[in-house]
């Protein structure tokens, strides 16, 4: 049954919604955890409690809808509605279940059902926190479709796992890594059981997945994957052998293991090459992109070497003519000289100038490390990445050789060599009943 919640105010309003008399049979059926027994008087103890913490949607309203002509109870419905508690951790909170009956315009009786909780927990008088309940809820409601064998909306099929057929190259690394869960790889098999009405539309469910339907070696259906691992269908839905039967019809259509294999297998090669190709051409347009980063660093490298000469040339004409201009000259330089002071004059500037040779140096130094170290970190970069890019492109041609077993022309051959097999199968006479026609004659 399709399962919608939301988080919501508005007490009164919804009280009122639910009672509506639109609506042919309205039943309360249940009242838990209220003081009051009516629903009006249940919503505002909510709402009241509520105003002692900061949460203003204090209710969680989910409605549960089962599928059209379905039979359901309201056991049914109770385990439905506690499941939907366990899952969105509100147990032990006040709730309220109201049942709605409803004609329809076929004239079938619809009858649907409301579950209204009260999200303030009185212990610690705070909102319960409500995470992903959308998805929780799904999860519950797909759980529902499957137990009581109902026909599964296609929105509800989970994909878990990805068709490998359509996996980028991050997708496929990732999948390698992965170990298949065994219950998500149950719910896929049975979300497609569920959403599929015969064998062409479940064959097509799996091949969504990457997985090829076949016929097992004891005449029952399997699904092969890439790896070449076979799935019995009944084992993985939980169906008996007959069921199947009953569902996929005449299995002698369908591929053998060994076929399956290969037709997954070179599939799955196919797309290897085409991401080969497609990692190669990244590779290339990366490396073209690094070689205009390292272009462009070279030049700002130039420009901050042409810079630092400039202002220390022009740094040094400046304090030269500072230095030129403590040796005073004329009667004044001789008097200088007399006493000394151009003497004194003369090693200060020499000191001066030992001084601005060492600072340039050291500034051209240290200018020059940056630069150095800019240039090796980018260096090292590009070995890393090429190093990277090389393992991508060996692992998939790994991936590829492993392939190789099962060659990609196998499968149109065994696709032709099949359909050969069905003509020729309903070209050849029927054998006639003994049954029918009496007992052979005696020679």
């Amino acid at each position: 049954m399709i399962l919608v919640g939301n988080q919501r105010g508005g007490a009164k309003d919804l009280a009122l919604h639910l009672m509506k008399d639109e609506n042919e049979r309205v039943v309360v059926h249940e009242i838990r955890g209220f003081v009051s027994d009516d629903l009006a008087s249940a919503f505002q103890e909510s709402y009241a409690m509520s105003r002692a913490t900061k949460c203003k949607q204090h209710l969680f309203s989910l409605s549960l809808n089962p599928p059209h002509n379905a039979e359901v109870s309201s056991v049914d419905f109770e385990n439905a509605v506690d499941r939907a508690e366990q899952a969105l951790g509100l147990q032990g909170q006040p709730r309220a279940i109201v049942f709605h009956e409803k004609t329809g315009s076929d004239g079938q009786v619809r009858k649907h059902a409301h579950a209204v909780w009260s999200r303030v927990d009185s212990e610690n008088m705070k909102a319960v926190q409500l995470s992903y309940s959308k998805s929780k809820l799904q999860d519950v409601a797909r759980s529902l479709y499957r137990e009581h064998g109902w026909t599964m909306p296609r929105g509800f099929v989970r994909h878990q796992e990805r068709n490998p057929r359509n996996y980028s190259l991050s997708e496929w690394q990732q999948a390698k890594r992965a170990e298949k869960d065994p219950e998500k790889l149950k719910a896929m098999f049975q979300d497609a059981w569920s959403a599929t009405d015969g064998k062409v539309a479940f064959s097509h469910a799996l091949e969504e997945q990457g997985y090829v339907l076949a016929q097992g070696d004891r005449r029952g259906a399997v699904a092969v994957d890439f790896k070449g691992e076979a799935y019995s269908i009944s084992k993985y839905v939980a169906v008996k052998a007959k069921q199947v039967r009953d569902k996929l019809g005449d299995l002698s259509t369908l591929p053998n293991v060994t076929t399956a294999q290969a037709m997954a297998a070179g599939d799955l090669r196919d797309r290897l090459c085409e991401l080969r190709q497609e990692e190669l051409r990244r590779q290339a347009e990366e490396r073209e992109r690094q070689r205009v980063i390292a272009e462009g660093l070279r030049l700002r490298q130039e420009q901050e070497r042409r810079m630092l000469r400039q202002v220390q040339v022009e740094r040094a004409r400046a304090e030269a003519i500072v230095r030129a201009g403590k040796i005073r000259t004329g009667w004044r330089g001789f008097i200088d000289w007399i006493t000394g002071e151009r003497k004194r004059a003369l090693a200060e500037n020499q000191r001066d100038e030992a001084y601005r040779r060492t600072r340039d140096a050291e500034e051209r130094w240290i200018s020059e490390e940056r630069q150095r170290l800019q240039q090796a970190a980018m260096d090292e970069g590009v070995r890393t990445r090429q190093t990277g890019w090389d393992q991508v492109i060996k692992d998939l041609d790994s991936d590829i050789d492993a392939l190789k077993d099962q060659p990609t022309h196998l499968r149109e051959d065994a696709k032709q060599a099949y359909v050969r097999q069905k003509r020729k199968k309903a070209s050849r006479p029927k054998r006639r009943s003994r049954a029918r026609d009496g007992p052979a004659p005696k020679l």
